[in-house]
Protein backbone atom coordinates (compact mmCIF):
# COMPACT_ATOMS: atom_id res chain seq x y z
CA UNK A 1 0.00 0.00 0.00
CA UNK A 2 3.02 2.65 -0.29
CA UNK A 3 3.00 5.25 -0.41
CA UNK A 4 -0.11 5.34 1.11
CA UNK A 5 1.07 3.12 4.40
CA UNK A 6 4.72 2.32 5.04
CA UNK A 7 5.65 -1.34 6.00
CA UNK A 8 4.97 -1.76 9.85
CA UNK A 9 2.16 0.99 10.05
CA UNK A 10 -0.77 0.35 12.65
CA UNK A 11 -3.99 1.33 11.54
CA UNK A 12 -7.10 1.77 13.35
CA UNK A 13 -9.96 -0.19 11.34
CA UNK A 14 -13.91 0.12 12.03
CA UNK A 15 -15.24 -3.50 12.14
CA UNK A 16 -18.84 -2.48 12.35
CA UNK A 17 -19.62 -0.33 9.53
CA UNK A 18 -19.67 -3.65 6.80
CA UNK A 19 -21.17 -5.69 9.83
CA UNK A 20 -24.42 -3.63 10.06
CA UNK A 21 -25.01 -3.14 6.35
CA UNK A 22 -22.72 -0.36 5.08
CA UNK A 23 -21.03 -1.47 1.81
CA UNK A 24 -17.16 -0.74 1.02
CA UNK A 25 -17.10 2.44 -1.35
CA UNK A 26 -14.57 2.48 -4.31
CA UNK A 27 -11.53 4.64 -2.79
CA UNK A 28 -11.79 3.03 0.54
CA UNK A 29 -9.06 1.14 1.99
CA UNK A 30 -9.90 -1.82 3.40
CA UNK A 31 -9.20 -4.86 5.62
CA UNK A 32 -9.88 -8.11 4.52
CA UNK A 33 -9.21 -11.89 4.32
CA UNK A 34 -8.06 -12.80 0.67
CA UNK A 35 -8.47 -16.12 -0.84
CA UNK A 36 -6.54 -19.05 -0.08
CA UNK A 37 -3.28 -18.75 -2.47
CA UNK A 38 -2.91 -14.88 -1.64
CA UNK A 39 -0.31 -15.41 0.40
CA UNK A 40 1.87 -17.42 -1.85
CA UNK A 41 1.05 -14.98 -4.86
CA UNK A 42 -0.47 -16.19 -8.23
CA UNK A 43 -3.44 -18.20 -7.38
CA UNK A 44 -6.87 -17.56 -9.59
CA UNK A 45 -9.70 -19.41 -8.93
CA UNK A 46 -10.47 -20.41 -12.45
CA UNK A 47 -8.15 -20.32 -15.69
CA UNK A 48 -7.79 -17.23 -17.15
CA UNK A 49 -6.30 -15.56 -20.05
CA UNK A 50 -2.92 -14.14 -19.72
CA UNK A 51 -4.29 -10.19 -20.91
CA UNK A 52 -6.84 -10.69 -17.95
CA UNK A 53 -6.94 -10.20 -14.42
CA UNK A 54 -8.10 -12.78 -11.94
CA UNK A 55 -11.64 -12.87 -12.57
CA UNK A 56 -12.43 -15.72 -9.54
CA UNK A 57 -10.72 -16.43 -6.54
CA UNK A 58 -10.48 -19.61 -4.65
CA UNK A 59 -13.19 -20.58 -3.30
CA UNK A 60 -11.54 -20.93 0.45
CA UNK A 61 -10.59 -18.24 2.77
CA UNK A 62 -6.77 -17.79 4.03
CA UNK A 63 -6.51 -16.82 7.79
CA UNK A 64 -4.44 -13.78 7.32
CA UNK A 65 -5.63 -10.41 7.07
CA UNK A 66 -4.66 -8.15 4.31
CA UNK A 67 -5.06 -4.23 3.29
CA UNK A 68 -5.57 -2.81 0.09
CA UNK A 69 -7.94 -0.55 -1.80
CA UNK A 70 -11.48 -0.84 -2.85
CA UNK A 71 -11.44 0.28 -6.57
CA UNK A 72 -14.40 -2.30 -7.78
CA UNK A 73 -17.64 -3.42 -6.98
CA UNK A 74 -19.81 -6.23 -7.62
CA UNK A 75 -21.30 -6.09 -11.49
CA UNK A 76 -18.66 -3.72 -12.25
CA UNK A 77 -17.10 -4.51 -15.54
CA UNK A 78 -13.08 -3.96 -15.22
CA UNK A 79 -10.05 -3.88 -17.14
CA UNK A 80 -6.58 -1.95 -16.32
CA UNK A 81 -4.41 0.19 -18.27
CA UNK A 82 -0.86 1.13 -17.05
CA UNK A 83 -1.89 0.00 -13.55
CA UNK A 84 -5.30 2.14 -13.59
CA UNK A 85 -8.26 0.38 -13.08
CA UNK A 86 -10.98 1.13 -15.74
CA UNK A 87 -14.69 0.77 -14.50
CA UNK A 88 -17.70 0.07 -16.56
CA UNK A 89 -15.86 2.30 -18.98
CA UNK A 90 -14.58 4.92 -17.31
CA UNK A 91 -10.91 5.91 -16.25
CA UNK A 92 -11.39 6.81 -11.87
CA UNK A 93 -10.85 10.43 -10.54
CA UNK A 94 -7.51 11.04 -10.32
CA UNK A 95 -5.63 8.92 -8.23
CA UNK A 96 -2.56 11.07 -6.71
CA UNK A 97 -2.29 8.73 -3.91
CA UNK A 98 -0.64 5.76 -6.27
CA UNK A 99 2.63 4.66 -7.34
CA UNK A 100 2.24 4.68 -11.20
CA UNK A 101 2.50 1.01 -12.96
CA UNK A 102 6.09 0.68 -14.56
CA UNK A 103 7.82 -2.13 -16.75
CA UNK A 104 6.35 -4.97 -18.71
CA UNK A 105 5.36 -7.73 -16.68
CA UNK A 106 4.97 -6.16 -14.01
CA UNK A 107 0.74 -6.19 -13.86
CA UNK A 108 0.06 -2.85 -15.70
CA UNK A 109 -1.95 -4.08 -18.12
CA UNK A 110 -5.31 -6.59 -18.20
CA UNK A 111 -6.86 -5.11 -21.39
CA UNK A 112 -9.32 -8.64 -21.35
CA UNK A 113 -12.52 -7.05 -19.47
CA UNK A 114 -13.73 -9.15 -16.60
CA UNK A 115 -17.20 -8.21 -14.19
CA UNK A 116 -16.64 -8.10 -10.76
CA UNK A 117 -19.41 -11.55 -9.04
CA UNK A 118 -22.41 -10.12 -7.06
CA UNK A 119 -21.22 -9.46 -3.29
CA UNK A 120 -17.23 -9.05 -3.95
CA UNK A 121 -14.64 -6.26 -4.42
CA UNK A 122 -11.83 -5.85 -6.37
CA UNK A 123 -8.89 -4.71 -4.23
CA UNK A 124 -5.52 -3.13 -5.71
CA UNK A 125 -3.00 -1.56 -4.00
CA UNK A 126 -1.07 1.75 -4.54
CA UNK A 127 2.13 0.54 -5.28
CA UNK A 128 0.28 -0.93 -8.66
CA UNK A 129 3.90 -2.13 -10.30
CA UNK A 130 4.65 -3.83 -7.03
CA UNK A 131 1.13 -5.08 -5.14
CA UNK A 132 -0.01 -8.36 -5.10
CA UNK A 133 -3.65 -7.85 -5.21
CA UNK A 134 -6.66 -9.32 -6.93
CA UNK A 135 -5.24 -8.68 -10.13
CA UNK A 136 -3.92 -12.18 -9.71
CA UNK A 137 -6.18 -13.52 -7.31
CA UNK A 138 -9.37 -12.72 -7.46
CA UNK A 139 -12.11 -10.33 -6.01
CA UNK A 140 -12.99 -10.75 -2.14
CA UNK A 141 -16.41 -11.63 -1.83
CA UNK A 142 -17.96 -9.32 1.16
CA UNK A 143 -18.04 -11.81 3.73
CA UNK A 144 -14.17 -11.75 4.03
CA UNK A 145 -14.28 -8.05 4.50
CA UNK A 146 -13.13 -7.16 7.98
CA UNK A 147 -13.19 -3.28 7.88
CA UNK A 148 -12.64 0.09 7.16
CA UNK A 149 -9.04 1.07 7.71
CA UNK A 150 -9.49 5.19 8.77
CA UNK A 151 -6.56 5.94 11.06
CA UNK A 152 -2.89 5.45 11.08
CA UNK A 153 -1.68 5.44 15.13
CA UNK A 154 2.10 3.98 14.74
CA UNK A 155 4.61 5.58 14.30
CA UNK A 156 3.76 8.80 16.20
CA UNK A 157 5.36 10.59 12.77
CA UNK A 158 2.72 9.40 10.87
CA UNK A 159 -0.32 9.67 12.74
CA UNK A 160 -3.56 10.82 11.32
CA UNK A 161 -6.54 10.72 9.11
CA UNK A 162 -6.35 8.08 5.87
Amino acid sequence: MEPTLDVGERVLVNRFSFRLGGDPEIGDIVVFHPPVGAERGNQCGVQKHARQACPEPTPEMAETNFIKRVVAGPGDRLRIEGGVPIINGEPPPEEDYIRQCTGPGSGCDFPEEITIPEDHYFMMGDNRGASDDSRYWGPVPRDWLIGEAFFTYWPPKRVGLL
